[in-house]
């Protein structure tokens, strides 16, 4: 069983960074696409970026491209998302989420991840003004 496990949540000012991580385990194949999603309250889940566990393409969100960089430590099992110059905007429970196949365009961003197999129980972000 897939489990996904978020950390590196937290409180900062406008302007500052935060690096997510998500701890993966228990994959069965080696072929795997990965993404970040966020959902602010009384908002829907939006799509944020993916990236697949052989390389290859990286997706990005409009509202997060230039700020925000997706990567995977496939000897670790860990995908991280560098939050640059965030905004108030980004304060949201960010998750990550899995799906055993390989991701060859952004479709799954802009489902806000419908269809993705797996996912972690997210952890908070909040940026103050």
């Amino acid at each position: 069983q897939v489990q996904l496990v978020e950390s590196g949540g937290g409180s900062v000012q406008a302007g500052g960074s935060l690096r997510l991580s998500c701890a993966a385990s228990g994959y069965s194949y080696s072929t795997y696409c990965m993404g970040w999603f966020r959902q602010a309250p009384g908002k829907e889940r939006e799509g944020l970026a993916l990236i697949n566990s052989g390389g290859g393409n990286l997706y990005y969100a409009g509202s997060v491209k230039g700020r925000f960089t997706i990567s995977l430590d496939n000897a670790k099992n860990t995908l991280y998302l560098q939050m640059n110059s965030l905004k108030p905007e980004d304060t949201a429970m960010y998750y990550c989420a899995a799906i055993q196949a390989y991701c060859s365009s952004d479709y799954f961003l802009g489902r806000g991840g419908i269809g993705m197999n797996y996912w972690g129980k997210g952890t908070l972000v909040t940026i103050s003004s």
